[in-house]
């Protein structure tokens, strides 16, 4: 397989969805007036993404799926864990307005590291979180087009250092606030496209 090229500026658009035991499930959409950009060789993106869509020209159409192991991993119910639920309270009361089920929310271990949950439930003493990512454990297929692939600018470079350090997203997304798999923000959605 020839040498993947670094430092290309790509920009694709996109229908993102993951397959679940009988149906195909919506994910995101990236559009050709809102692609999902990246630079290459930065990690920016999931690789087996990045490799399927580095050797496309402008123009383009690609149509593929990424296995598990491809794209997030498998479902591991040991990251399913119990929180107390004064975890979430703020002067004494629970924060319902963040803290609903179905909400990604930002989390912090005792070592500092950023990650998000995933809320399953909410009873009087505890909050079930998932630490999972949303789509691991599912395929994932992606169909579109190339929107632009060429030499990445050094100003485009510096940029997406810049932004890489700000955020200190591993995931790739370009709004880590709002949780990778919404709009394209994995990297855009996460990865996933977007947040690959």
């Amino acid at each position: 397989m020839e040498e993947q090229k670094k430092n290309q500026y790509i920009a694709v658009a996109y229908k993102l969805y993951a397959a679940g035991e009988k149906t195909l499930e919506f994910i995101e959409e990236a559009t050709d007036e809102r692609p999902f950009d990246f630079i290459s060789g930065f990690g920016f993106t999931l690789p087996d993404f990045e490799e399927r869509i580095t050797p496309l020209a402008k123009g383009e159409k690609f149509d593929f799926k990424l296995t598990p192991e491809q794209a997030y991993g498998a479902h591991f119910e040991e990251r399913v864990v119990d929180l107390g639920r004064e975890i979430f309270c703020i002067n004494g009361h629970f924060d319902h307005e963040n803290v609903f089920v179905d909400a990604i929310l930002p989390l912090q271990n005792e070592d500092g590291h950023y990650f998000q949950g995933r809320v399953l439930e909410i009873t009087d003493d505890h909050v079930k979180i998932d630490l999972n990512h949303p789509l691991a454990g599912k395929e994932l297929s992606f169909k579109g087009h190339v929107v632009e692939n060429r030499e990445a600018t050094n100003e485009e470079i510096q940029n997406l250092i810049a932004r890489m350090s700000e955020e200190g997203c591993g995931c790739g997304c370009d709004d880590c606030g709002e949780g990778c798999a919404d709009d394209h923000k994995h990297g855009g959605g996460c990865g996933c496209g977007h947040c690959h």
